[in-house]
């Protein structure tokens, strides 16, 4: 949305605002990419949002922010992936926003990289109310019968894994970074030292690797938090690690992945950066409301100014070292891709490849479901 988008205006590094694009297909709020005159750094904004482009440039490094919902992420982006416009396949996609934070993991105007975007909320929900005395949350998998059991019922979208060896170059460049922080944000955190698992979150903003979560509902409290954790961790196979919360990475993952299908994105060039604006749950003694209405967390406005004092620091790195090593690109180790493994590979989470570890062909029909039940939706072909 408009802050994290504005956090990169009239910054010395380089001149977002030179060249300015119309792009069929972009949220009416935000119809425009913002690019520098030579096309090598780009940003967009999703309706809430930001992301990359330039037509015959080989590399663009866009700086990404994000910040509606997913429907609007993956309408900008898929028109974005598809444009003409654009020659997006050396394209270094650097999706940054701001986003809640477990106190568990860190604090606020913390930097986080991840590894995982899960679709935490992409379960059947019952009222807490009317939950069985068994259940510890409404929320049940997909296809599911009870919250600790996989989904049974597989979308495609549940989980993402990005380019761990590109994530662990990225933090090693925002580590370079120093931090903004706020008096109200340190007077805020300290609430938090009581608790023990909450150490984290009365420490000081850091840089750090951890994984978040996406929910088109804007969740708070610990309930709920603690829910799509044991999510986070479900959904995984135990890998991920609950850390943000946020509205579209996955949305904006689905539209990239599917351009890396046509060849027309790379999806080892991906890097999410989520910087810690509030508390996803409140400090001990706290009610959940104080903390999610009430209460002068500090930290938006730290969280704001360390997308770009981190985010910065990612660019310049890639562009700093584009000939020896990201021209070529950073080959990953782990897996990358959705869950159905689509561009091959075997995913190291849920049930297994959907195309015999083969990456997906454009235009060759292939349905194998490995006794999985797909729920298809929609009224028409």
């Amino acid at each position: 949305f408009p802050p994290e988008a504005e956090v990169w205006y009239g910054i010395p590094e380089f001149n977002l605002l030179e060249r300015n694009i119309t792009v069929p297909g972009f949220s009416p709020l935000f119809p425009d990419a913002h690019c520098t005159a030579n096309g090598d750094v780009c940003q967009l904004v999703t309706g809430e949002s930001g992301e990359p482009l330039t037509p015959p440039d080989p590399f663009l490094v866009p700086a990404n922010q994000i910040s509606t919902l997913e429907i609007n992420a993956a309408s900008t982006i898929t028109a974005l992936t598809f444009s003409p416009l654009f020659d997006l396949r050396k394209t270094y996609f650097l999706i940054a926003g701001i986003a809640g934070i477990s106190p568990k993991a860190a604090t606020l105007g913390s930097v986080t990289f991840a590894r995982y975007a899960i679709q935490v909320a992409l379960q059947y929900e019952f009222d807490a109310r009317s939950i069985p005395a068994n259940f510890t949350t409404g929320y049940v998998p997909q296809g599911a019968v009870s919250p600790t059991e996989y989904p049974q019922s597989i979308y495609g979208t549940e989980v993402f894994e990005v380019n761990d060896a590109l994530r662990q170059l990225a933090i090693s460049f925002a580590k370079t970074a120093t931090l903004n922080d706020s008096s109200a944000a340190m007077a805020y955190r300290a609430n938090y030292a009581s608790t023990a698992a909450y150490t984290a979150g009365s420490q000081p903003p850091s840089v750090l690797g951890c994984d978040v979560a996406t929910s088109d509902v804007y969740f708070s409290g610990t309930l709920l938090s603690e829910a799509f954790e044991n999510t986070t961790t479900l959904f995984t196979n135990g890998t991920g690690v609950y850390c943000t919360t946020a509205q579209e990475d996955n949305a904006t993952l689905e539209s990239l992945l599917r351009g890396a299908i046509h060849n027309l994105t790379d999806f080892s060039r991906i890097i999410v950066l989520r910087t810690a604006s509030d508390f996803d749950r409140p400090y001990a003694g706290e009610p959940d409301t104080v903390n999610l209405f009430y209460a002068n967390q500090g930290g938006f406005e730290p969280a704001i100014q360390n997308i770009y004092l981190a985010g910065v620091k990612v660019v310049e790195g890639i562009l700093g070292q584009w000939e020896s090593t990201f021209k070529k690109g950073v080959k990953p180790a782990n897996y990358i891709g959705d869950i159905f493994g689509s561009l091959g590979g075997v995913p190291d989470f849920g049930p297994g490849s959907e195309f015999g570890d083969n990456p997906v062909i454009p235009g060759r029909k292939k349905m194998r479901r490995r006794g999985i039940p797909v729920r298809v939706s929609g009224s028409g072909i």
